[in-house]
């Protein structure tokens, strides 16, 4: 019998991303000697990282002075990423269940790899999938394939847990899984998941069901 797949993005799903890229902006502007309001300014046009970091950047540096490298940023954030201990427990009570695990996140190699290592994350799961790595991102159904084979898993009867409709759950619909959606992130509300919850720690109970 072939194994079943549960895919989790990472950003706001396994770790709370916004919270450390808040961390990681109070670090620079204190150690820059800049005024409070430039940490709030990043954090009003990050977007929730969607926006380009080079433009983000140069626009900073427009409105404060100093540059911000986006290659300083991809190796400095990643180790103000956090997991909190239940949820490494609850993705280990799935893989003893059963399951097989694979994180699939859209972003750069450099710094979603560093994320995972540091966290630990990696070491939690049977494959990481990012998008840089295998010129392919979500919602398209071919990184869950990708997933599916990278964990020895299949597909059907799988899941796919994340923050982002158009992504997450548009994927794993694409891709046949069934969906959970964490948090509210985005302002966009469709397509509609399976289930939707405040943390990644309520989607565990009902993959362990």
């Amino acid at each position: 019998m072939t194994p079943r797949l549960v895919c989790f993005d990472l950003d706001n799903t396994l770790i709370d991303r916004d919270g450390a890229f808040l961390a990681w902006a109070r670090w620079w502007v204190d150690r820059a000697g800049l005024d409070p309001a430039a940490v709030d300014w990043l954090v009003a046009h990050d977007n929730g990282g969607f926006t380009p970091r080079a433009g983000l950047f140069a626009a900073f540096e427009q409105e404060f002075g100093p540059a911000i490298s986006v290659d300083d940023y991809d190796r400095e954030h990643p180790s103000f990423t956090r997991v909190e201990s239940a949820v490494l427990d609850g993705l280990q009570s799935l893989r003893t269940a059963g399951w097989r695990l694979a994180v699939v996140t859209n972003g750069g190699v450099v710094q979603q790899s560093r994320k995972l290592a540091h966290t630990g994350i990696d070491r939690a799961v049977d494959y990481c999938c990012i998008s840089e790595a295998v010129g392919v991102r979500k919602p398209d159904a071919r990184i869950f394939a990708i997933a599916a084979e990278g964990a020895g898993a299949g597909l059907e009867g799988g899941w796919m847990v994340g923050d982002h409709p158009a992504y997450d759950i548009a994927g794993g619909i694409n891709a046949g899984l069934k969906t959970i959606r964490i948090g509210n992130h985005h302002a966009v509300d469709s397509p509609t998941a399976d289930h939707h919850f405040d943390s990644v720690l309520e989607a565990f109970a009902v993959l362990a069901s």
